[in-house]
């Protein structure tokens, strides 16, 4: 798969260590540009859009990127380089790196999500065909007999509300807080409160312009982007359900959250809860509420849903934890009472950076098939994530729509609905699946209207508790008319469910094997590697590039009738269970892949269940459709053969089709029923930051200031990113009450010069724990000065066909690459040398240049870099010239040594060169 979720790694270190002022991320100074293209000591020009300036490795992309909840991200094939900093326009992006940690430039890749940016095409394999044929659509599914996407009884009204702006901790601008409100006008007593919250979208721009952009607060003559707006749709739908609905602005955030650790996930939580205490308030003093909050029937704060889309799916899925396990008063914008009860969460397109669900709150997540912006489906981690954390009753619902973009949403990111500039971010235009006029493509209302008979599902079996409508979201196989033609299909963990085979526990396979859903090991992966796509399933924990303790199962079969049988260490119960539930992946545009479901007990008695029926969805190689469907098999006959449900030993997938591949995923004892929730304040973990000195001598150990708060026992993963080798090591702790989380960096000090080294530390829920801020670290500062740069002639007066040489030499050798740019000025006397005086696979290697037309070599500004390797003390920088039957007077050449440091130039000293005519013969 090609994961989004490697997307911060070493650069995102930066950013959750760095101790800048915080600000907006595109309001960071852009580095001067250096003209020309240089390469410097590589000995393959720079793929096309890519250059180096001022120490940074810079991309310019020919057409403005989308602004969205996806992280834009350099690669050197699967290896994250880091985060780059975006231009105004979001067409320009630049990422601090040493260039020797780069790799072959044939490798660089920009990736944001599971979508290339860099090439069209690129991440097909050699020889790898576009599949052009349209995939099948299945036939719909059979139609529950509740729909929840009907109209409600209830008359409606609307209106809007704006507040005094709020700080938040890390944002340099105060947020907006601002929202609209639809409610009911005739429903009787206090109503379940439904908060949306949009994404990361740009926040301003110039009315009759086709451009938008990230800044905060808008410069005159801009007008924000009303995001918050782009929900009314939905909201209507709700209030005449009889649900009082605020959708809320967070373009504050968006604009300011590219210099934090966590993407902003914290702000837009504490934006949500300042927002709900505000309702809170209001509920007990309504004549101090503003008019469209008096308009609407009283809101119920016990009956808490929160909708979040994109990067707000994150937030709000924040939101919940920090109103059961708080979080630390310094990082967060809410210190208030929690005076509300949060019932569930709707989570649209969303990320998770992190990978820490709230596992004790029932959520549904809409993975849409086609999302150009979120493109890993990393979302799906809202499910996934969830097993084995918290108590296993909450319902977590995951609803891929075949055919569904990431923006059509929300109709003010949607063409011809928006108020601002807005665009598809479906970017294949070739796909047999998302491209306009695909027969599996939903049109902008098809999606919105799919989207709110889905949002009216969730808030009908979590507010109102009527398990009528969870058919449509745990698996079962039914349909919601309202939505139709959408294409809506669901899994689910939690709920009714009995564990019954997870891969991550100890576990025997016969004809298939364990796999690791985030490896660099071609042996150990589940990766699809045979198939076009990706799996949502299988997106990467940051910064880990090889994760223990996440792993599937995979089967790849030639004959019918072998089995894949599962026995796990210890056997399992399935007593009281009406069913056996498999979440199983089989490749996408695949059909009728038919699998007989066989148990055996402790007593070695045997029996088949029945047969299922798997069907892939309809996919390519630029989507993600490696999504798991729930099968079920009924328990009936286990009885009847007189097994023992209780004491369950194993389980057999039998294939009874030719051939084939699957990876399941997991497998449940099932029935029907929704369960009562009621969250639990679990122990929960924040990682700090320290900044620290490295020092002149000596070893020193650094404990990381980690939060530990709330009761209870837990287990987290830690890991460690190694700040020179880009790779983490992870490890299990244990999290109790009263006790220290001890963990340390180790930290080894000299007197060389070296860059700033950040130990980057992620935390990850395990079990019984909450991780809110997962994202930390030690930045160890460099204390020593940079190396004194000298230049000396090695041959600087050479005839034609001889190669113009300097020595650059440094007074001691330094712990990291010193990088020196030359650059070629017009010569004062006599002629300088042209591009015809110059090798011309030089000139081409060098900076992307041709010999013709002939012009003198400081036309076009070039610049020659030179670099001394770490641990060494010199190098070694040349013009090679080609000897030629042209009688010439004298040439020379100019060049200005520039020292850069922290990404700064400074004048060093200047060096000529004089070529004569080769002797004739």
């Amino acid at each position: 798969m090609r994961q989004v979720s490697r997307a911060l790694t070493a650069a995102l270190a930066v950013v959750a260590l760095a101790t800048v002022a915080p600000g907006p991320a595109h309001a960071q100074p852009a580095a001067e540009p250096i003209p020309g293209a240089p390469v410097g000591a590589f000995e393959e020009r720079l793929p096309e859009g890519w250059r180096f300036e001022a120490g940074k490795l810079v991309w310019t992309s020919p057409e403005p990127v989308g602004t969205g909840g996806a992280l834009v991200e350099f690669r050197s094939g699967e290896r994250s380089l880091g985060v780059p900093e975006p231009s105004d326009d979001h067409r320009t992006f630049r990422l601090a790196l040493d260039r020797a940690k780069v790799g072959p430039v044939s490798d660089l890749r920009v990736v944001a999500g599971s979508r290339r940016l860099d090439a069209v095409g690129a991440d097909r394999a050699p020889g790898q065909q576009r599949a052009q044929d349209p995939p099948t659509l299945q036939a719909p599914l059979p139609a529950n007999p509740v729909d929840p996407g009907a109209a409600g009884k209830y008359r409606t009204t609307s209106g809007e509300y704006t507040l005094k702006s709020v700080k938040l901790p890390g944002y340099a601008e105060p947020v907006e807080m601002r929202a609209t409100v639809v409610g009911p006008t005739d429903a009787p007593g206090k109503r379940p409160l439904a908060l949306f919250l949009h994404g990361r979208h740009s926040t301003c721009y110039e009315p009759g312009k086709h451009s938008a952009g990230m800044e905060w607060p808008c410069k005159t003559g801009k007008k924000e982007i009303p995001s918050y707006r782009g929900y009314l749709h939905d909201q209507k739908r709700l209030a005449s359900q009889g649900y009082v609905t605020v959708s809320i602005s967070a373009n504050g955030i968006n604009a300011q959250d590219g210099r934090t650790a966590d993407q902003g996930a914290q702000a837009r939580s504490s934006l949500v809860r300042r927002h709900l205490a505000r309702w809170a308030e209001w509920g007990t003093k309504p004549a101090k509420a503003p008019e469209a909050v008096r308009a609407t029937e009283p809101a119920d704060l016990s009956k808490v849903l929160l909708v979040g889309h994109s990067r707000g799916g994150e937030g709000v899925n924040r939101a919940a934890l920090d109103s059961v396990s708080p979080p630390p008063p310094a990082e967060d914008g809410y210190r208030g009472p929690v005076s509300w009860r949060i019932r569930g969460t709707i989570l649209i397109g969303p990320t998770i950076f992190g990978q820490n669900p709230t596992p004790d709150v029932p959520s549904m997540t809409i993975l849409p098939g086609c999302d150009g912006d979120v493109s890993d489906l990393q979302g799906q981690i809202y499910v996934d994530g969830t097993r084995g954390i918290g108590r296993g009753t909450a319902l977590h619902s995951s609803v891929y729509m075949i055919g569904a973009n990431h923006n059509f949403f929300n109709t003010e990111w949607t063409p011809g609905q928006a108020e601002a500039p807005a665009a598809d971010d479906v970017w294949d235009d070739e796909s047999p699946v998302c491209s306009e006029g695909a027969k599996t493509r939903l049109s902008a209302k098809q999606q919105q209207t799919a989207g709110t008979t889905y949002i009216a599902a969730a808030a009908r079996l979590f507010l109102a508790g009527d398990d009528r409508v969870r058919p449509l979201l745990d698996g079962s196989g039914l349909r919601a008319p309202s939505a139709d033609p959408a294409r809506v299909l669901s899994h689910a963990v939690g709920g009714n469910r009995t564990p019954a085979i997870r891969p991550d526990t100890p576990l025997t396979v016969t004809n298939g094997r364990v796999c690791r859903q985030v490896t660099t090991s071609a042996d150990r992966a589940c990766r699809p590697s045979t198939d076009p796509g990706a799996s949502p399933h299988f997106a990467a924990w940051i910064p880990v590039d090889d994760e223990q303790g996440r792993s599937a199962i995979t089967a790849r079969w030639a004959k019918a009738g072998i089995p894949v049988r599962l026995t796990p260490k210890r056997a399992f119960s399935l007593a009281g269970s009406d069913a056996l539930a498999l979440r199983v992946i089989v490749p996408p545009n695949t059909r009728n892949t038919r699998l007989d479901i066989a148990l055996t007990d402790t007593s070695g008695k045997r029996v088949k269940l029945g047969q299922v029926t798997v069907d892939g969805l309809p996919g390519s190689e630029t989507t993600t459709a490696h999504w798991a469907r729930e099968v079920r098999v009924p328990l009936k006959a286990a009885a009847a053969a007189g097994v023992d449900l209780k004491r369950t030993k194993s389980v057999e997938l039998i294939p009874r089709t030719g051939s084939g591949e699957l990876w399941l995923m997991d497998a449940w004892g099932w029935r029907p029923g929704t369960p009562a929730v009621r969250p639990v304040e679990l122990p929960r973990v924040d990682i700090g930051t320290l900044t620290v000195k490295e020092g002149d001598s000596g070893t020193r150990t650094y404990q990381l200031p980690v939060r530990a708060t709330g009761k209870g026992t837990g287990v987290i993963k830690l890991a460690v990113l190694d700040p020179k080798t880009y790779k983490s090591t992870v490890r299990t702790v244990t999290v109790k009450t009263g006790s220290p989380v001890n963990i340390s960096v180790t930290v080894k000090a000299n007197s060389r010069y070296d860059e700033d080294l950040n130990h980057m530390i992620a935390a990850k829920a395990v079990r019984g724990t909450a991780v809110g801020g997962a994202f930390g670290g030690v930045l160890v500062k460099n204390d020593d000065p940079m190396p004194t740069i000298t230049v000396t002639p090695v041959a600087d007066a050479v005839a034609e066909g001889q190669k113009l040489a300097w020595k650059v030499s440094l007074s001691e050798p330094a712990d990291t690459t010193i990088e020196t740019p030359f650059t070629f000025l017009p010569v004062q006397e006599g002629t300088e040398l042209s591009t015809k005086d110059i090798d011309p696979k030089w000139l081409s290697e060098q900076f992307g240049l041709s010999a013709d037309p002939e012009r003198p070599l400081s036309t076009d500004s070039p610049y020659l870099w030179a670099f001394v390797p770490e641990g060494e003390t010199g190098t070694e920088v040349s013009v090679p010239t080609i000897a030629d039957t042209v009688t010439e007077p004298k040439e020379s050449v100019r060049m200005q040594m520039y020292v850069l440091k922290g990404g700064e130039l400074t004048e060093g000293p200047l060096v000529t060169g004089k070529v004569t005519e080769a002797a004739r013969r």
